[in-house]
């Protein structure tokens, strides 16, 4: 399968079986469309007849031979390698890698969004336990079989409500580092009202990666991250800090993360002013949403949304030239060494190596599952009850998903989120539209950012 396309300036072949980009001439380019028609089998004769009015034979000729020697050397329309591998994916052996702790079941915004219900998961108001927070990390260490470095992400709601229990988790991991082989990386996500100068020394020191949540600029973030209150200015007050404790981490081991809605499809101007404030590290995300909600991205504003993804890659090139780079985080992508097959093939790991732990101890195969009837795993007492549930998350990867087997960004997207496309589809396997949409524009415009030695 070869996935070819023009962004910015470049005419660009993906092979995706084995990976490999190709930046290429117009010719080039005609050539190898050629070859895609020809289900990737076409003769020189066949080139010269479609191509002759356009190019000389001599180019032709070169050409062609060019995409042959890619073809010879593995790097053009080969076979799927990944196929023969299903069946000892499928019986690897299912190990807890990761947990998202629900720390706090409560939350001092009031986010239009948030699909959390504004922190509470549509139950009650409940903080996380120092003891189920300490018996969550024995189950991980317990499930976890022979892996060493082990993920924990404090989680909300907004964890810092619950700060000590948060620091009471970290050193009880940190003991067990001590008596076990496992080492605990820890992350944690604010919304920034509670963060204060004087948590920047213990964040710094035991948080491996901290994400800061602001939406863009100040009328964006404030129209849909609004106070309790439904006064004053959320930015005002958390963008200092922001701008403060990345400065005290090096600028890294950090970004800021927004989230994009129908009210700013011009989200590029948000990602490009989060870069102006000097963040270096910067995520803005589409919401996810039913389209019934007034600020759902619906399939009639995909055009313009993959406009705005071209026109931030183009910016992203013009900075990264003038010494004023940053990071876009759906555009970081590894073409040379990359995940394994098996992140490859079934992405995050959710509901199998990737578990969240909400405060009364309950297990769901990630935040976004919490609550849905059905979906409770087990609990941190008993481990994963709900064996046949964890079965069908540990088989599904971009084989089981019928809309993944012939598209192009299967190995980099690993098949997208599960808990989209169960919302959207009520099936782990099935296809979110408008997500897939956006998904493949931005792996298109990451590849084009590599070729422009972004």
């Amino acid at each position: 399968m070869v996935h070819i396309y023009k962004n910015n300036g470049y005419n660009i072949a993906l092979d995706v079986n084995s990976g490999a980009v190709h930046v290429v001439d117009d010719l080039v380019y005609e050539i190898i469309s050629l070859f895609k028609e020809k289900n990737g089998v076409c003769s020189e004769e066949d080139v010269f007849n479609t191509l002759s009015n356009t190019f000389t034979k001599e180019d032709i000729r070169e050409g062609y031979s060019e995409v042959c020697q890619l073809k010879e050397a593995g790097q053009l329309f080969t076979k799927d390698t990944y196929m023969p591998y299903l069946k000892s994916f499928a019986n690897r052996p299912i190990v807890v890698k990761a947990l998202c702790l629900h720390i706090a079941h409560d939350c001092n915004l009031a986010c239009e969004y948030c699909f959390a219900g504004k922190g509470e998961y549509h139950g009650e108001r409940e903080m996380m336990s120092l003891e189920t927070g300490k018996k969550a990390l024995d189950f991980l260490v317990r499930e976890s079989g022979n892996r060493k470095h082990l993920e924990v992400d404090f989680f909300g709601g907004e964890p810092t409500m619950n700060f000590d229990v948060v620091k009471g988790i970290v050193e009880y991991g940190r003991e067990l580092e001590k008596t076990t082989d496992k080492v605990f990386r820890f992350t944690l996500t604010t919304n920034g009202l509670l963060l204060k100068e004087d948590m920047f020394d213990y964040i710094n020191k035991e948080m491996s990666n901290v994400v800061l949540s602001i939406d863009g600029r100040k009328e964006i973030n404030d129209r849909m991250r609004p106070l309790r209150s439904g006064k004053g200015s959320l930015y005002d007050i958390i963008l200092p800090k922001y701008k403060a404790l990345a400065k005290s981490r090096g600028d890294e081991n950090y970004y800021v993360r927004g989230t994009f809605t129908r009210n700013n499809l011009d989200f590029a101007e948000d990602v490009l002013h989060l870069a102006d404030q000097g963040f270096t590290q910067v995520s803005v995300e589409p919401v996810v949403a039913q389209p019934d909600e007034p600020y759902a991205i619906r399939t009639e504003d995909l055009d313009g949304i993959l406009k705005q993804y071209d026109y931030l890659a183009a910016e992203m090139v013009k900075r990264s030239k003038a010494g004023k780079g940053f990071n876009f985080f759906h555009f970081m992508i590894d073409l040379e060494g990359g995940p394994c097959v098996a992140k490859r093939l079934q992405g995050c790991g959710s509901g199998c190596e990737y578990l969240s732990v909400i405060p009364n101890g309950d297990l769901y195969p990630c935040h976004q599952f919490t609550g849905i009837e059905g979906m409770k795993m087990g609990d941190v007492d008993s481990g994963v009850t709900n064996t046949g549930l964890r079965q069908k998350f540990h088989e599904s990867n971009v084989y089981t998903k019928p809309e993944c087997q012939e598209c192009f960004a299967k190995f980099f997207c690993s098949g997208g989120c599960a808990a989209n496309s169960y919302n959207f589809t009520g099936d782990i396997n099935g296809n979110y539209e408008v997500g897939c949409a956006m998904q493949k524009k931005r792996i298109e415009c990451a590849i084009m950012l590599k070729a422009a030695g972004v």
